[in-house]
């Protein structure tokens, strides 16, 4: 298999023009975010890391069992995984104990997708979009 894989990371959030409630209207707001497109929120992703696609599968084949190494399995499977903060703790843990059988560069791409994890655990309506492109 050849190829990248590119994580993006949710850059900003706005509302179409005539779609905002009032200023008042906080909750509106926070729940418009969550249900996106449906009430004119359009989602921006920038990418922010990118490594080898072979390269991603060894790391991932390293992870214990469990529902992190699954999620990221699910870029064989779909092409694209979305991970958001019910993500993060399984992930971060999978990682860390992982990272000694890592070689350099997973290791490289890791702690960047580590530091992007930790930045969700920060501020939860952050999502991050992982790609394989060809």
């Amino acid at each position: 298999m050849s190829g990248r894989v590119v994580f993006y990371q949710l850059s900003s959030k706005f509302l179409q023009k005539g779609q905002a409630p009032p200023p008042d209207a906080t909750q509106v707001l926070y729940y418009s975010l969550g249900v996106g497109h449906h009430v004119g929120v359009i989602d921006t992703f920038k990418p922010f890391l990118t490594c080898d696609y072979d390269r991603y599968l060894d790391a991932v084949a390293l992870l214990p069992e469990g529902e992190a190494k699954r999620k990221l399995e699910g870029l064989r499977r779909f092409g694209e995984i979305a991970i958001d903060a019910s993500h993060t703790a399984s992930l971060r843990r999978s990682l860390d104990m992982a990272r000694t059988k890592f070689a350099a560069e997973a290791r490289q791409w890791t702690d960047g997708f580590d530091q992007a994890l930790q930045a969700i655990d920060r501020e939860p309506a952050l999502t991050l979009m992982v790609r394989r492109q060809a």
